[in-house]
């Protein structure tokens, strides 16, 4: 699930009552996910590049030095919302580890959701939304658009693309440190194009694969992860060889 508790309007005691609702309708068999990224603790992140533009040599290992690291039990998400705040800091939420693209959980399926979350996998296979690939889950998008859909990476990963190095800072038994790894150069730029057109194409006959309708005023979509997924994919190799307006990205870059 991705969330916008503003845009649903007044609701009693905010995100809690939200994450309450939802896990009752899912029921005792159902898993909530939600994403907790944090790209802030990146060298290559657009917060870091925003923070770091301008400084010298001697600022810049001030910055570095003053960084939080990752480390899974405590470290907020960034731009998540509060809502998937409020998942990840419910007792009984169980999260991956890695230090920039890390889901939690809540359910009987939390802690398999998130194990064994690949350092060079931020969201393919070997993460978290791989194992939602394979369980076939859904998605809902409460109150946001196609532009925050993570599970359109997983094409990425299916599609020959870019690569690039990842620096992020990591806590440890010893202390702070900093690890590196490569993986997909993900770009989400053009996400809402692509969501736009899956919904339309998919109105064409039989039975439509998104689901709309309203939670509070929050205008909503649920849809299948693995359809999300193949038709990622398909509108991709068709149409990432051609030229797309940027929009603002919210995979950590």
């Amino acid at each position: 699930m991705h969330a916008s508790l503003r845009s649903m309007g007044m609701v009693s005691d905010g995100a809690f009552t939200v994450v309450r609702a939802l896990r009752s309708t899912l029921g005792n068999q159902g898993t909530l996910v939600v994403p907790t990224f944090t790209p802030g603790n990146s060298l290559t992140s657009r917060i870091y590049l925003a923070k770091a533009q301008g400084m010298t040599p001697r600022q810049l290992e001030s910055l570095h030095a003053r960084m939080e690291p990752f480390e899974a039990a405590t470290t907020p998400s960034e731009g998540m919302g509060v809502i998937a705040e409020q998942v990840r800091t419910t007792v009984g939420a169980a999260r991956s580890d890695h230090p920039q693209t890390s889901f939690a959980a809540l359910g009987p399926g939390a802690r398999w959701v998130v194990a064994h979350h690949a350092r060079d996998c931020l969201l393919g296979e070997r993460s978290p939304l791989g194992r939602l690939y394979d369980c076939d889950a859904d998605i809902l998008l409460l109150g946001v658009g196609f532009e925050v859909c993570s599970a359109f990476h997983m094409a990425e990963y299916r599609l020959p693309a870019p690569t690039r190095q990842y620096d992020c800072k990591v806590a440890g038994r010893a202390g702070p440190h900093w690890t590196s790894f490569v993986d997909v150069d993900l770009d989400d730029s053009d996400f809402g194009e692509l969501g736009r057109w899956l919904e339309v194409s998919s109105c064409h006959g039989g039975e439509a694969p998104v689901t709309r309708g309203r939670v509070g005023g929050a205008d909503s979509r649920r849809f299948s992860l693995r359809w999300a997924v193949h038709g990622a994919v398909a509108w991709m190799a068709s149409s990432r060889n051609r030229p797309h307006s940027a929009s603002e990205a919210h995979c950590p870059r």
